[in-house]
């Protein structure tokens, strides 16, 4: 298999069969390896987090390997690590929950950014606090040239694991390396090549098998609604497995990927067995199971359920196919892939909304639409580009000249114009009508796109945050934080997102949590609504805000400024004259 498993260690003990002092996942890890990692993480400055939390892992971690991980419990760690008495009782005092959420994020961000190609990952899965460590086998493989090697995230059952996938995508960004490098060298225009995914049919397991229709029926839902993302093409599989066309393996149009499935059905539950393998090699990149109650859903309910969270888990941007996508072995990267890689270094972007990086992705999808200009995906992220010049005041293009909202309209519906169900193109024109000063049109789109694809969260968090920002905070909160839930990509935008919720609805140590978590230091709007929030609850880090915005961000220091910020994206005069008193609470300078 291509990539690392994840295993749990007891100490230096190993599970059975397994040699002394190694724990065998697809490659086995020594307790010296872990402990060597672990200082790694703890002096990084990279890992953003407590001293308190930094105690945490390294005590969990250390038990884990002593061979006590039966011992991490809420209790040990709260009298042991936080000093708790021992009437420490953590059904009434959630502090161990709070902190392990913290840790988690953290842990999660590190091996988004410096720790992504460490030998060994350590994570604490949600349920428990005992520590997991898993090899990253690609660490280990030598880097294509012009492609950073990364790593492929492991998926568990229930939930899967996808939060990896935005380090795979992140490393993509040297695909713009390859697209300068094309550009000229060809007059004619090149089809982006998208990866391909053949879904064979699901096979019946059941006893006596009498659910092959059932089978089918799973099958051809699964299909329908992978095949609602636009950059995924979706061939369906004859009896024999392979494509109904056929399509020699290692021809240009070859499926890259197969879907494959086990239904099982009895008079109580419905069980479906789904994997994502690699083609090549058959090397498993994704699997999950799931499981439901036929005594409380109708057949056709489940059927559309199961196939729905099939979908989201697999070619949402932050998907399974692209995480696999971005780390694709090549010597060199062909010139019909460069384009659509541009596309997954677009996602990669939207993890940090750095203005660095946005110049460098703005770039890319520039010459991914002259190269490609039937693409719509990329000329829809190329007007979501144009929109950040706008919301998040980067610099644009000197060529272009001054932001513009007009020219991310004009991307946006050429994108629609050339595929007008495309997601990205509606979500884009969304926000260019949305920052156009069209904030009822804005959100009717979004809402026309979210019918056509409701599994793609990334268009799901953009859609309900618009509606929060525009009035409608219940309804918009809840979207944005389903988004969050299904969505392994942009975690600190929906929790900056989710800070405002909260804060909105008067949950103020909530609204804190949140926006602590949110990594987006170099993002001005981030530390706008950090200041509205530790302004609100006297917090003395909202001063150290004021004062950031006052160095980094003079357009929004002062009370007149601010107010014509916030005009500009937020729709109700009440929010913003609420806004308004909190920063100056921070320290904002108050108008004469």
């Amino acid at each position: 298999m291509a990539f690392g498993g994840v295993v749990t260690l007891r100490g230096d003990r190993e599970p059975t069969g397994a040699p002394s002092g190694t724990a065998k996942g697809d490659g086995s890890i020594r307790a010296d390896e872990i402990r060597r990692q672990l200082q790694l993480v703890l002096e990084s400055p990279d890992f953003d987090t407590t001293e308190r939390n930094r105690r945490f892992l390294a005590y969990v971690v250390e038990e884990s390997l002593a061979g006590r991980s039966d011992r991490i419990k809420a209790y040990t760690i709260a009298v042991e690590v936080f000093g708790r008495d021992a009437s420490f009782d953590p059904q009434s005092d959630p502090i161990v929950r709070v902190e392990a959420g913290q840790l988690r994020r953290a842990l999660e961000r590190f091996y988004l950014a410096s720790g992504r190609n460490d030998a060994i990952h350590i994570a604490i899965p949600k349920g428990g606090y005992a520590p997991q460590f898993r090899r990253n086998m690609a660490a280990s493989l030598a880097a294509p040239e012009g492609l950073p090697v990364s790593s492929t995230g492991t998926f568990e059952r229930g939930r899967s694991r996808l939060v990896t996938v935005a380090a795979a995508c992140g490393l993509v960004i040297a695909a713009t390396v390859a697209v300068w490098g094309y550009l000229g060298r060809a007059d004619q225009p090149i089809q982006p090549d998208l990866p391909r995914l053949l879904v064979q049919r699901f096979d019946d397991i059941s006893e006596p098998g009498h659910s092959t229709s059932i089978a089918e029926g799973f099958t051809q839902e699964v299909i329908g609604q992978i095949a609602k993302f636009r950059d995924i093409v979706v061939i369906s599989a004859g009896p024999d497995g392979n494509p109904l066309t056929p399509i020699p393996p290692g021809a240009p149009n070859s499926p890259r990927y197969v879907l494959a499935g086990l239904v099982d059905v009895d008079d109580q539950k419905v069980r479906l067995q789904a994997r994502l393998m690699s083609r090549a090699d058959g090397a498993v990149l994704w699997a999950n199971s799931y499981s439901e109650d036929l005594s409380v859903s109708h057949l056709i309910e489940i059927e559309h359920d199961i196939a729905n969270q099939v979908a989201t888990a697999l070619a949402q941007p932050y998907g399974a196919i692209s995480q696999a996508e971005a780390s694709r072995p090549m010597v060199s990267i062909p010139e019909d892939w460069a384009a659509y890689a541009c596309t997954l270094s677009y996602y990669s972007y939207r993890l940090s909304l750095d203005p660095a990086t946005h110049s460098r992705v703005r770039e890319c999808l520039k010459e991914a639409v002259a190269r490609s200009p039937t693409y719509a995906t990329a000329w829809g992220l190329l007007s979501q580009i144009y929109i950040d010049e706008l919301r998040f005041r980067f610099a644009p293009d000197p060529q272009d000249g001054a932001a513009s909202v007009d020219r991310a309209l004009a991307a946006a519906r050429k994108a629609v114009a050339l595929d007008p169900i495309n997601i990205r193109g509606l979500q884009a024109e969304m926000l260019a009508l949305y920052f156009a000063g069209e904030m009822d049109a804005a959100i009717d789109v979004g809402k026309q796109a979210l019918s056509i694809n409701p599994n793609d969260t990334e268009l799901m968090g953009e859609v309900g945050f618009r509606m929060a920002l525009a009035g409608d905070w219940e309804a918009g909160c809840a979207l944005v934080a389903e988004a969050r839930q299904r969505n392994p990509g942009p975690a600190g935008y929906y929790e900056a997102a989710l800070s405002l919720c909260a804060y909105i609805r008067g949950d103020l140590k909530q609204a804190s949590t949140l926006i602590r978590k949110a990594p987006l230091a170099n993002n001005p709007q981030y530390h706008l609504i950090a200041a509205v929030i530790y302004g609100e609850t006297g917090d003395p880090a909202g001063a150290a805000e004021i004062d950031w915005i006052r160095q980094k961000a003079p357009h929004l220091y002062g009370e007149a400024e601010v107010r014509k910020e916030l005009a500009f994206r937020i729709g109700r005069q009440q929010d913003v004259d609420r806004f308004v008193k909190s920063l100056v609470k921070a320290g904002l300078p108050a108008a004469n």
